[in-house]
């Protein structure tokens, strides 16, 4: 399947599932701030280029709304990286609301906390904030030997790489690929939970370091830019809808939101969600 069908898709069922219009003297979409002129305008003009059509839906709650675009995405991204299959072979999982702790990379932590739990000493010193639940996780599995050796013998027995945890004879545990957090609206307190998980990740790593994205609905570029601003603990911000997000913009004719636009994707720190897949399979 194209990649632009799955985008659309993912659109319709944002639309379809998500989108609900909040009544009010001027109705806005659930995504967007009911105080700001600029966000309602941007978010309705989104809505009108992505095919959504009003229609009687029941009410939805923000943690409902937030729970859906998790999976959604989760969806979307599992349906475009299979197509990407021949770029980033290997057996995949793509799921939701599994801590860190069951990964490789991260399985020590599953100990410490266990040591934590048993001793207040410790947990007044060190805290309880190692194990998170990333909203999206996607991983690979390790390697049999018979798959490693497929076109040819390159290894055998357990003389040589006996420690590489893609070698399955070695460890059993997937390996975390990418960590992806979503936000279907972004507040100034909202954005620093998901740049807490990225430095949890980042320092309770032992191996390599996996993705660590956002996925972001908002509407306005000076919001988005409180969490895509800076480089070291994320590695980009996604927005659902980016193209959309430019042409809303400038119809609004809105300068500043432009200019600011313009610098988190010149500043490589702002993409599509349809470049999403691709970087993953880097």
């Amino acid at each position: 399947m194209l990649l632009a069908d799955l985008r659309k898709q993912y659109h319709q069922r944002i639309c379809q599932e998500i989108v609900r219009i909040q009544a009010g003297h001027s109705p806005y979409p659930n995504f967007a701030d009911k105080t700001n002129k600029a966000s309602r305008e941007i978010a309705w003009n989104i809505l009108s280029q992505i095919g959504y059509e009003e229609k009687e839906t029941e009410e939805l709650a923000g943690q409902t709304a937030g729970g859906r675009f998790e999976e959604i995405t989760r969806d979307y991204l599992e349906k475009a990286f299979e197509q990407l299959q021949h770029l980033r072979p290997g057996k995949w999982i793509y799921t939701t609301s599994i801590p860190i702790s069951e990964f490789e990379q991260y399985e020590h932590l599953a100990r410490l906390q266990k040591l934590i739990e048993t001793s207040s000493d410790l947990s007044s010193v060190l805290g309880s904030e190692y194990i998170i639940v990333p909203d999206i996780v996607i991983a690979r599995a390790p390697l049999d030997d018979r798959e490693i050796n497929r076109f040819e013998n390159l290894i055998q027995g357990t003389s040589l790489a006996r420690y590489t945890p893609l070698r399955s004879v070695n460890q059993q545990r997937y390996l975390l690929h990418a960590s992806v957090s979503c936000k279907w609206t972004l507040r100034s307190d909202r954005s620093q939970n998901a740049r807490s998980e990225a430095l949890n990740l980042i320092r309770q790593r032992k191996g390599s370091t996996p993705h660590i994205v956002v996925v972001v609905a908002e509407p306005l570029p000076s919001r988005i830019a409180s969490l895509a601003l800076g480089t070291g603990d994320i590695d980009c911000v996604y927005h659902f809808a980016l193209p959309e997000l430019q042409t809303a913009i400038a119809n609004i004719q809105n300068e500043d939101q432009l200019d600011m636009l313009k610098t988190l994707i010149e500043g490589r720190r702002l993409r599509d969600i349809s470049d999403l897949p691709f970087d993953l399979a880097v």
